[in-house]
């Protein structure tokens, strides 16, 4: 599974980045043509913040299993939410994902938190909470490799 993942937190404008890349309201398969590839991807795009939608990884994990994607964009909250003990941060979420196999194709971090996460490919937008979301969508895609 090839998985790119949109960090940051409460109004860094994550959800509107997700609908903007995708065209997804809340969560469905949409085809992303990547560079370089002849056809469409099938993605699995969702909007909300796995924390906030309290999905546990294996919850995520049976989701995308059922969507029958290659690859999915999703978001992520960088740190563990105190009104939410049981759901672990980015770092741990990330993590798992690496254990299972999947494929860390792109990290976008809106704004300045990213919850401590490394990643080659990784990169910030510290100001996507004030820029105009297609700006950052724009800047985003190219990050992605996505037409």
């Amino acid at each position: 599974m090839d998985v790119y993942i949109i960090i940051g937190n409460a109004n860094t404008r994550k959800a509107s980045l997700v609908r903007s890349l995708t065209g997804c309201f809340n969560r469905s398969v949409r085809e992303i043509l990547l560079q370089g590839s002849k056809r469409p991807h099938r993605f699995y795009a969702r909007v909300g913040t796995l924390q906030d939608t309290r999905t546990t990884i294996d919850q995520f994990v049976q989701e995308l299993t059922r969507a029958r994607c290659e690859a999915a964009v999703f978001c992520l909250s960088p740190g563990q939410k105190p009104d939410q003990p049981d759901l672990p941060d980015a770092q741990t979420y990330v993590a798992a994902m690496r254990k299972l196999g999947w494929r860390i194709k792109g990290i976008a971090v809106l704004g300045q938190n990213d919850g401590g996460l490394r990643a080659p490919n990784l990169r910030q937008y510290p100001q996507a909470p004030a820029a105009p979301v297609n700006v950052t969508a724009r800047e985003v895609r190219a990050q992605f490799g996505w037409v």
